[in-house]
């Protein structure tokens, strides 16, 4: 495995993983750019093409491609590597089967069922998908496949293929009944595997066949007149999050970064209709309503989302809920506006593509969307203003643009014809919903803070500067200056163990400290010159403390008479004040 990420990182530099996610600019031998992960105006957020590390002053994060994309796309290690091995192109050699962990053991299981559902397709499930418009290579494309009637099939199948009960019910696809007997979780549903950013299935989607079982034409209807949900998904499991993964977005990630625009439906068989159609950055919620992880997961992408959901009521609230949640994470939403009693794939069925493609081309800001649709249910107004204060200006209050939220109370106030001040006034007194991804760069302590100092480098920030600048050095393929030298005067002037100490900081800081060096002296040109000085800075401050607590000695011997103290005393005074005024006075040689 550690040849395989070599050749990745032969392969691709930190400039081409990291550019693809934010915008980098040159900043003297390094480049930066805001932080993708968490909210900034000036850009802290550093990346070396020389070392191949990156690091935020102002979070505190770095590392290198991989622990880049692990960050940024919500993986593990090989999540990120299968990725990252795709975009170098290089083959993974998989580890021997008894070296597989349990995760390892789950993504391969439902592998296995993937390919059972989908082979398990029939004709009556085909025909229905075709009825909504889905055609057979998107099928494909998608893996869609069916759950049977009976009710331990694929249990039997995947234990038949050497996976445990324990696995088969941890990854969500079998549950115990009553009798302590093992049930499949899905039965007469058409099957949409859910993937992660990297594209390995961690969950599925089943929704079922209306009057029908998708196989048998009968529907999963229980004696007591329990009729089952439109749409099962799996549950919680180690690797299926539903408030972190968003369907589709493996597939949407790269047209969303293209568009700079995602566009959310509800439900797989819309987003399916969607990307068929040719918006290819379209995903969806998978039984959870939209949270702030999928917001954030969004808004490393894009600031721009279009929601499309049901026209119906249910749909427009869900449409708000979802907003405002997005809205307080600093996106940019606009509501994309389908005719009554029709979903997104039931508009591109009827209507056709340019209907769905007009829709999310036409949609509406939400603020201006939610007006038009509280002037339209209550145009009397004393009821629309009572509306609008209840319903629009906590989604005002959550904006995060100044500008914005100045452009939202003007059209508000227009339209109520009120003062801009009176709905300032009424938006300042609402609390927000949600402080997500306002991070002040105080809230990070860096680490080494709450590492012991050394006790011989009394000026512990000009020897981690001096330190830095070593790091920095040591890193580069052709230094400036001699690090071997000035290593040993380092150590020389603050002491072997300091300097022990300093080298044992966590990774993270030592890349921390590097990127700190070269973003003060990566322009000069007189290092030598800066490396003298601050030697001699150090050799200084270190005399002047020996020289003060001599000073200390001889004033507790002439207190206590001791005539041999305080002789002894005196010689190291004029010896270190003798130091001090000809040695450190002059540049460090």
């Amino acid at each position: 495995m550690s040849d395989t990420v070599q050749q990745i990182k032969d392969k691709l530099s930190i400039i081409d993983v990291v550019s693809q996610y934010v915008k980098l600019e040159r900043a003297g031998l390094s480049l930066r750019a805001r932080c993708p992960f968490h909210s900034e105006r000036t850009p802290s957020f550093f990346v070396s093409p020389e070392r191949g590390t990156y690091h935020c002053f102002g979070c505190n994060v770095g590392g290198d491609i991989f622990s880049f994309v692990e960050e940024i796309e919500g993986l593990d290690f090989k999540g990120a590597l299968k990725i990252l091995a795709e975009k170098a192109g290089v083959p993974l050699v998989y580890e021997r089967k008894e070296k597989t962990d349990s995760r390892d053991r789950l993504f391969e299981l439902l592998e296995t069922a993937t390919i059972y559902y989908t082979s398990h397709l029939t004709d009556s499930a085909r025909e229905y998908l075709e009825k909504r418009g889905i055609h057979e290579a998107t099928v494909q494309s998608f893996r869609v496949g069916l759950a049977g009637e009976a009710w331990d099939e694929l249990f039997k199948y995947l234990r038949a293929k050497g996976f445990s009960e324990k696995e088969i019910i941890d990854a969500g696809l079998a549950k115990r009944n009553e009798r302590k007997s093992v049930n499949d979780k899905f039965r007469n549903r058409i099957m949409f595997p859910i993937a992660d950013s990297a594209g390995r299935i961690v969950g599925f989607s089943g929704r079922i066949v209306p009057d029908s079982g998708a196989s048998s034409g009968k529907t999963e209807k229980r004696e007591d007149g329990f009729e089952p949900p439109k749409y099962m998904n799996s549950p919680e499991t180690e690797l299926f999050h539903k408030s972190k993964i968003l369907y589709g977005f493996d597939r949407a990630k790269h047209a969303i970064r293209k568009h700079n625009c995602a566009v959310l439906v509800e439900g797989q068989i819309d987003l399916v209709a969607s990307h068929q159609s040719g918006w290819a950055n379209t995903v969806a919620v998978s039984g959870t309503a939209f949270t702030t992880e999928h917001a954030a997961l969004i808004r490393r992408m894009t600031d721009n989302l279009v929601i499309a959901l049901d026209a119906d009521e249910a749909g427009i609230k869900a449409a708000g809920r979802t907003a405002r949640t997005a809205i307080a994470s600093g996106i940019n939403v606009k509501v994309a506006q389908l005719p009554t009693g029709l979903d997104p794939a039931d508009l591109i069925l009827k209507n056709g593509t340019e209907a769905w493609r007009e829709a999310i081309r036409n949609a509406k800001d939400i603020i201006a969307f939610l007006l038009d649709v509280l002037r339209e249910h209550a145009p009397q107004q004393d009821k629309f203003r009572r509306n609008v204060e209840a319903i629009v200006l906590p989604f005002i209050a959550d904006v995060q643009s100044p500008i914005a939220k100045d452009q939202y109370i003007r059209t508000v106030a227009g339209q109520l014809g009120a003062g801009e001040g009176a709905v300032t006034e009424a938006v300042a007194k609402l609390p927000r919903s949600r402080e997500v991804n306002e991070i002040s760069p105080s809230a990070y302590v860096a680490k080494s803070e709450s590492v012991a100092k050394p006790a011989s480098a009394l000026g512990y920030g000009r020897a981690k500067q001096a330190f830095s600048l070593l790091l920095w050095q040591e890193s580069l393929p052709k230094p400036v200056l001699d690090t071997e030298a000035f290593a040993k005067e380092l150590e020389s002037v603050i002491g072997a163990e300091a300097v022990k100490i300093l080298r044992s900081l966590p990774k993270n800081e030592l890349e921390s400290l590097r990127f700190s060096a070269e973003s003060v002296h990566g322009k000069s040109s007189m290092l030598k010159r800066e490396a003298e000085t601050l030697l001699s800075s150090l050799h200084r401050d270190q005399l002047t403390a020996r020289l003060t607590e001599a000073t200390e000695q001889l004033k507790r011997a002439e207190f206590a008479g001791n005539e041999k103290e305080i002789e002894k005393a005196m010689g190291v005074c004029k010896l270190l004040t003798t130091l001090l005024t000809t040695h450190v006075a002059k540049p460090h040689e």
